[in-house]
């Protein structure tokens, strides 16, 4: 076999091709213009080998890390297409992540609390790993990969890498440490060197077999109400409304462990001025590029100015979620977990890292509650009959989250001028995705923004 630098370096030119193509690469906006290894280190040795890589990817005046696992060997295993990357010499190399045969090593060498190069691969304390087992990956993640290990564990190996501990593993230990129901338990890590910074490459959480995410239980209720649509959403077999309780709950009880555990701060009015610039600047830009929301931006810059004259008392700091939505929640047999906490994967490391009012996740929350009334609708004929049931599932619903998390702490809706900015900063910021990457699904927010800002509650 070759030197492992020496093959990563006989990649590069296959690695500009290949990194675009990839589900989690995050620079798909513009051209890669060059890669450039930082690291590499060999942790399988011979026929198959694997390698653990880490990449600088340059595009234009952009420079952003981000982790592989390289493998090579004779007989080539059964992997996705996709995840071969070129040839170095007469072997072909491939993304190693779903290769059974040698993930397994990840797993080991975290019960085994060793070090290889300058990755340490260490378990949580008191934690006893099971050593043996084959790993398989879940297909389905975009800005992450992560592994399953018999059914027992999941590894996530997190792709763009940001020096420092990862927000994720760093709030997962905290809730951990005042006993959080809410989360997967946290089991393991493994950490590497960026910059000369320890920085966290992967994390390994308890797996949970049971759950479903509620994207998919939501739309699920959404598809049994349109299947029988002269039906009211109480009704149906499907209502959702008793999980979205129990899920707002859960999402109050999580920000009461982070606040236990983190500490929070009061408010003050330079940092409500920073939250008002940023939302009306977003405004702008988005604005600009997009004609359909430029005849909302008045009503929205009324909504967003608002924010400077809050009382400092009235809005509390810590740390929280950071991009909370039906899909980073999982219903377990035991109850609603929260899952990903590492926040806005575009989002800058040390804003993702900012305390925030609890009430930015309450709006992520209630945006998603939209999006998934709407989604069956999105390119179908309108049938105003459907829109309204779709428009009565979204507000029960809301509201039954938003009564569960009053059950629990303050009322978010007792504080509406503040969650109304959210969620229409938050629609703001949809627009512009939509506008690039899903034209059709535009009006999603573009309804929602209509509705709040002609007085539509924040439920």
């Amino acid at each position: 076999m070759s030197d492992p630098r020496e093959l990563v370096d006989d990649l590069t030119e296959d690695l500009k091709r290949w990194l675009p193509e990839q589900r989690w690469f995050a620079g798909k906006d513009r051209p890669v213009t060059g890669v450039r290894p930082l690291g590499v280190t060999e942790l399988v040795s011979g026929d198959p080998q694997l390698l653990h890589v880490v990449v600088e990817v340059a595009q234009d005046d952009r420079r952003e890390p981000y982790q592989l696992l390289v493998g090579r060997r004779t007989h080539p295993p059964e992997i996705a297409s996709s995840s071969w990357i070129g040839a170095v010499g007469d072997l072909n190399a491939y993304e190693a992540s779903g290769d059974l045969d040698v993930t397994g090593v990840l797993l080991d060498l975290m019960a085994r609390e060793e070090t290889v190069g300058s990755l340490v691969f260490e378990h949580e304390p008191g934690v006893e790993l099971e050593t043996g087992l084959r790993a398989r990956p879940i297909t389905s993640e975009q800005s992450n990969t992560s592994l399953v290990y018999g059914g027992q564990y999941i590894l996530k190996l997190f792709r763009k890498l940001t020096p420092g501990k990862n927000k994720d593993l760093l709030l997962h230990r905290a809730l951990q440490g005042v006993g959080s129901k809410h989360i997967a338990v946290p089991l393991g890590s493994i950490t590497g060197d960026l910059d000369g910074e320890p920085t966290t490459v992967g994390m390994l959480q308890q797996f949970v077999s049971d759950a479903v995410d509620g994207w998919a239980m939501a739309t699920t209720s959404v598809r049994d109400l349109m299947a029988a649509p002269e039906l009211h959403a109480g009704e149906v077999g499907g209502d959702f409304a008793g999980e979205a309780e129990r899920l707002g709950r859960a999402v109050a009880e999580v920000h009461a462990d982070l606040a236990e555990a983190l500490g929070t701060e009061p408010v003050d009015a330079e940092e409500l001025e920073r939250s008002a610039k940023a939302m009306l600047d977003r405004l702008d830009t988005i604005a600009a590029r997009v004609p359909e929301l430029a005849e909302h931006a008045p009503k929205l810059r009324a909504a967003f100015e608002k924010l400077r004259a809050l009382p400092l008392d009235s809005v509390t700091m810590q740390y929280i979620h950071g991009d909370l939505h039906l899909g980073q929640v999982l219903r377990t047999v035991g109850g609603w977990l929260l899952i990903d906490f590492e926040g806005e994967p575009a989002a800058p490391v040390e804003e993702r890292h900012a305390l925030r009012s609890p009430l930015r996740d309450v709006a992520g929350m209630l945006r998603s509650f939209d999006y998934a009334a709407q989604q069956m609708l999105v390119g179908q004929p309108d049938e105003p009959a459907l829109a309204d049931r779709a428009h009565e599932w979204s507000e029960r619903n809301r509201a039954a989250f938003c009564e569960g998390y009053a059950a629990v702490a303050a009322d978010p809706r007792e504080q509406g001028e503040l969650l109304r900015a959210f969620e229409l900063d938050k629609a703001v910021y949809e627009v512009g995705y939509e506008h690039a990457n899903r034209p059709d699904w535009l009006g999603v927010p573009l309804a929602s923004i209509a509705r709040i800002t002609s007085g539509g509650t924040t439920p």
